[in-house]
């Protein structure tokens, strides 16, 4: 009786209709992302296109990056944590100019940098911006709970890092004082 008396609630409410799948009422906020993290390419450092529907199956690390931090020596441990679970993760490194103007760098000058000083082999974008009005797609995505399906994140500087599970998931954020090595993340690996 209960279970005909919800039933016909919903019915009269119009969120139900028969032979059809109950209809989202827009005054319910859900958490759905309104696209997977598959969906995005985005140019790569070297002019190529980094594919996110290529990592499926692996967790993803997405960081921002700088060249000219404090923390610009976490690309040595993500270098190294790369090398470790390259079987199950991927990096992905996005420098931005956001913070203290510390990656004023082109492309070319970013890349030499990288490869250079700590041998940076994991996957690297072309330089974007992490927040503002000119935020890329890919970190409005992973800030906003609207857009991820997840989480609210303020990226607060340099090194900040998001992980997604095998599924494109959003599992956690990281701010830049958590190094790449740490059991907070490799736990997680």
């Amino acid at each position: 009786m209960i279970k005909l008396l919800a039933i016909s609630t919903l019915f009269l409410a119009g969120l139900l209709q028969p032979n059809k799948q109950p209809v989202s009422d827009p005054q319910i906020k859900t958490a759905i992302p309104q696209k997977p993290i598959y969906d995005f390419k985005v140019e790569g450092l070297e002019g190529n296109t980094i594919d996110f529907a290529s990592f499926k199956g692996k967790k993803i690390l997405i960081v921002n990056t700088a060249s000219q931090c404090g923390y610009t020596p976490q690309y040595e441990d993500l270098e190294k944590l790369y090398e470790a679970y390259k079987s199950k993760l991927v990096i992905v490194g996005f420098p931005a100019n956001n913070f203290g103007g510390q990656e004023p760098g082109t492309n070319i000058e970013i890349k030499e940098f990288c490869k250079k000083n700590y041998g940076v082999t994991f996957p690297m974008a072309a330089k974007v911006s992490v927040k503002g009005d000119d935020i890329a797609p890919i970190y409005k995505w992973l800030c906003n709970k609207s857009e991820n399906g997840v989480m609210d994140a303020e990226i607060k500087w340099n090194f900040g890092k998001f992980l997604l599970d095998e599924n494109g998931n959003l599992l956690n954020y990281f701010p830049s004082k958590v190094k790449p090595m740490s059991e907070e993340i490799t736990s997680k690996l």
